[in-house]
């Protein structure tokens, strides 16, 4: 990972892997859903996958692997796709990368009153200071989180911006996938 400092937490260090794997496909893409393994215990009772994935020669230190899951399905919500998501114990986390429009605070009081869905969808898309945003959160079992927001007019790993908090609801959502 050559963006990613080695100081950084794993969980951090997957989701900066993941905002660069994405950055790497360029815009426009639909959302990736990311199973999060532990590293060492992926070599140790998965060595041919650990092979094909590159990671036989990986420091022994923690770490996770990121293992992109099949396509999420096109026209369905994704908080409805989540829900129906049940993960293994043997994956740690998992994180999902989603590209919108985000629009300042200062723009929330010029929303128009009773705007929904479709029709908010548009007035957003609409709006001067609306802003392409590439979002990845990462979150583990344990209830760790953090997160990659990456803008479309400073594209460049310089600026990807992390915190546990920036997209609190997506966080939630990811979270629940690992609820009994």
């Amino acid at each position: 990972m050559s963006n990613t400092p080695m100081a950084a937490s794993p969980l951090t260090r997957a989701v900066l892997e993941i905002d660069e794997y994405a950055s790497g496909l360029g815009w426009d893409q639909p959302a990736r859903l990311f199973a999060l393994v532990d590293t060492a215990r992926l070599r140790a009772q998965e060595p041919g996958l650990a092979a094909q994935l590159g990671l036989e020669h990986e420091q022994k230190t923690t770490g996770l692997t990121p293992v992109e899951q099949e396509e999420i399905p096109a026209g369905k919500p994704l908080d409805e796709f989540l829900g129906t998501i049940a993960w293994p114990d043997a994956v740690v986390g998992c994180a999902l990368t989603v590209e919108r429009l985000m629009l300042p605070p200062s723009a929330e009081d010029s929303v128009p009153e009773g705007l929904s869905g479709k029709k908010l969808t548009q007035w957003v898309a609409a709006h001067p200071d609306r802003q392409e945003v590439r979002m990845t959160v990462g979150v583990l079992r344990d209830g760790t989180r953090d997160s990659a927001l990456r803008l479309r007019e400073k594209d460049a790993a310089t600026e990807v911006l992390t915190g546990a908090g920036l997209v609190p609801g997506l966080a939630e959502a990811l979270s629940a996938t690992f609820a009994d």
